[in-house]
């Protein structure tokens, strides 16, 4: 078994190696768990092993994770949403971390397909997806008090790549925030341009939830930093101000979820020198 070279960064990590070091025995077991057959290569995945299979000539999707914190209620989240906006759970082995899904074709990445508006996309999507829901979900709130206590070491650990005014910025909005919670609805931490599919059964469908539960304004953070739906100061405001607008959301409140998320995101991302571009216009719109 060849393992995609997107992996290959959990080669630097103790659990990271002993997990690829299982993987070919683990991906055996889940084939012939629920009688699948291999119809392609492993596609790319940075966390997960992603697998093209058929049962019964039906295409699907099986996903072995590689276990972290993020992907913990990914099924519970597809579950959830039961095909409503997001690709169908069609099977789940926790012990394994292994999902069966539903095959999305053409499969076409909502970043490359080229439309005219693929905010619309995703205006149409979000209203789907906020399902009230309770636990097993991980609070946004809990999430975000983690977020603010490792920016500044993060930020030192990085080599300080970025001033230190964003970091701070990022800390201070989130303790704004965290202070009240409006609601508690599913969200999707993770909808950009390349976690959504072009589907036969319907238009878009939305993948890879890495779920938390909290407020509908954060939900807007990870398409307000796309980069590949325009990276400049208007292409960032315009998504921030006509996503809050559609949605009915607060925009001052999507607009701190974006600056907070996206710096705690950028320490360990190949894309930090984008995302703090997006917090340096953010933070005076």
């Amino acid at each position: 078994m060849i393992v995609p070279e997107t992996l290959r960064w959990l080669e630097g990590r103790a659990d990271g190696a002993a997990w690829l070091e299982r993987l070919p025995g683990l991906v055996d077991e889940v084939l012939g768990l629920w009688a699948l057959v291999p119809v392609g290569g492993a596609m790319a995945g940075n966390v997960s092993y992603v697998l093209p299979v058929a049962r019964g000539g039906e295409p699907m999707v099986l996903k072995l994770q590689f276990p972290h914190e993020e992907c913990a209620h990914e099924a519970a989240a597809l579950a959830c949403w039961n095909g409503d906006g997001a690709v169908r759970l069609l099977g789940h082995d926790p012990e394994r971390h292994a999902l069966l899904l539903e095959a999305c074709r053409p499969g076409t990445l909502l970043a490359d397909a080229g439309l005219a508006d693929p905010l619309g996309v995703f205006t149409a999507l979000l209203p789907r997806l906020w399902k009230p829901v309770g636990a097993p979900f991980r609070p946004l709130v809990e999430e975000a008090r983690g977020w603010a206590s490792s920016l500044e070491p993060d930020w030192a650990n990085a080599g300080r790549p970025c001033e230190r005014r964003l970091v701070d910025l990022a800390i201070g909005r989130i303790g704004d925030l965290v202070a009240s919670e409006p609601e508690q609805v599913l969200l999707h931490q993770d909808l950009h341009g390349h976690n959504v599919l072009a589907a036969e059964r319907e238009p878009w469908l939305a993948i890879d939830p890495k779920p938390l539960r909290g407020e509908r304004a954060f939900a807007l953070a990870p398409i307000v930093r796309s980069f590949e739906l325009g990276h400049a100061r208007d292409a960032v405001r315009y998504r921030l101000d006509r996503l809050a607008a559609e949605l009915g959301v607060d925009r001052e409140r999507a607009r701190g979820w974006t600056i907070a998320q996206t710096m705690a995101w950028s320490f360990d991302s190949t894309y930090a020198a984008y995302h703090h571009d997006t917090v340096r216009w953010l933070a005076d719109s």
